[in-house]
């Protein structure tokens, strides 16, 4: 199990920090059923389902770590092997992924994933 922040968020950190690029407006938690270890490098997440990524409530519990808290609900059968933080909706820049042991849904399960970015 692994969980990395992604070479595609320190890029666009400094860019957020060199006036280049601007904060999205909202962030995103998606979740995927493929199998693999997440990697600084990761794009995408392993086979991302078909649920639409869910918006993130972001909160600050201490000055140096970031939460964003997301339930996600699904509509069949699955098992879910990994979530990740994206800057879209759809498309978007992966900004922290984690891959972890299978957990099965059905329809109408959900998973509230936390995912803190802490400095």
């Amino acid at each position: 199990m692994a969980s990395v922040v992604t070479d595609g968020f320190r890029d666009l950190v400094t860019d957020l920090t060199d006036g280049t690029a601007s904060a999205p407006a909202n962030y995103y938690i998606g979740s995927g059923t493929g199998a693999g270890t997440a990697a600084a490098s990761d794009t995408t997440l392993f086979t991302e389902v078909s649920e639409a990524r869910v918006t993130a409530t972001e909160s600050q519990p201490i000055s140096t770590t970031n939460r964003f808290v997301a339930t996600q609900t699904y509509t069949g059968s699955k098992t879910i092997t990994n979530a990740g933080l994206f800057t879209l909706v759809s498309g978007g820049t992966l900004c922290v992924k984690g891959d972890f042991t299978g957990i099965a849904v059905a329809a109408s399960d959900s998973i509230q994933f936390t995912i803190d970015i802490v400095n």
